[in-house]
């Protein structure tokens, strides 16, 4: 894994009450990855516009931050994904809204069509603060897919730069693995060690994945490995919130088509109802 997998740090801008946190937010991830930040907004430039962006940059004047403005007109959707590829963005950062009635986040249209044809990594955030919180607990997934190494060895990278005091890599296990119908105690017993057997099957497979992951990442965190038995998405979604994590880290979805929205699945069951804020990882 290389030691900067973000190289530049993008983030779509409206000029609304959440400007100044969003700003903070990225800002300080730019420093952290030692990144490039572009700011990109949706609409014309102004005198106006730049002293206000200014104003709020001058805070991190003395870390030296690297940044520049994009103003371009045009569908929101469009420009941003034109933007992120024009100034090779590696990681993308979107606002994500609260559902007031049912106290719950989740992605407007726009960030939704942004989060399914966006060609980098993406970072959901649900609660943008202009103070600095602490991310103390860190979800990543661990299914069987060719990208979760990436993942799992991107997320101990956001770990370190983060000072994060504990990862947990949760194995989602299909329910229908456990082809076993319970309906006695002999039955019981055979379904016990047979998810039993999954599981260290699951923590041997990802022991194997945290061994080639540099030190400099693994040492100064608790890892734990977690499986659970349900459905891809919804669960490690459902984990995430009980286990009240700071921030969910997910492979990016293969493929998004009209089924795939019909029928939700992985990523789709976490845009519907955000649990922390998510780090996709393309």
């Amino acid at each position: 894994m290389t030691k900067k997998p973000f190289k530049t740090i993008g983030i779509g801008i409206a000029f609304s009450p959440n400007l100044k946190a969003n700003l903070f937010e990225a800002a300080r991830l730019a420093l952290l990855f030692q990144s490039k930040l572009a700011i990109i907004h949706v609409g014309e430039a102004s005198e106006d516009k730049l002293k206000t962006l200014k104003t709020i940059l001058n805070n991190f004047k003395k870390e030296h931050l690297d940044y520049e403005v994009v103003f371009k007109s045009g569908n929101p959707v469009d420009v941003i994904l034109n933007a992120s590829e024009e100034k090779n963005i590696d990681l993308l950062i979107i606002g994500a809204a609260k559902k007031e009635k049912l106290f719950t986040y989740y992605v407007g249209s726009i960030a939704r069509q942004i989060t399914r044809k966006a060609k980098c990594s993406l970072l959901l955030l649900i609660n943008p603060s202009i103070e600095r919180l602490p991310c103390q607990h860190i979800v990543v997934n661990g299914l069987i897919d060719p990208k979760t190494e990436q993942t799992i060895a991107t997320a101990f990278y956001v770990g370190s730069k983060l000072k994060a005091e504990k990862l947990t890599i949760v194995e989602e296990i299909k329910q229908n693995e456990i082809a076993v119908k319970v309906d006695d105690d002999k039955t019981l017993r055979k379904a016990t060690i047979l998810k039993e057997r999954l599981a260290n099957r699951e923590r041997s497979r990802i022991n194997h994945v945290i061994d080639d992951i540099p030190e400099e990442f693994t040492k100064n965190i608790v890892v734990k490995s977690q499986p659970i038995f349900g459905t891809q998405g919804y669960s490690i979604g459902h984990y995430a919130q009980i286990a009240r994590a700071d921030l969910l880290i997910m492979n990016a979805p293969t493929k998004m088509t009209f089924w795939d929205r019909l029928f939700p699945h992985d990523i789709e069951h976490i845009l519907t109802e955000l649990p922390t804020d998510v780090l996709i990882i393309q």
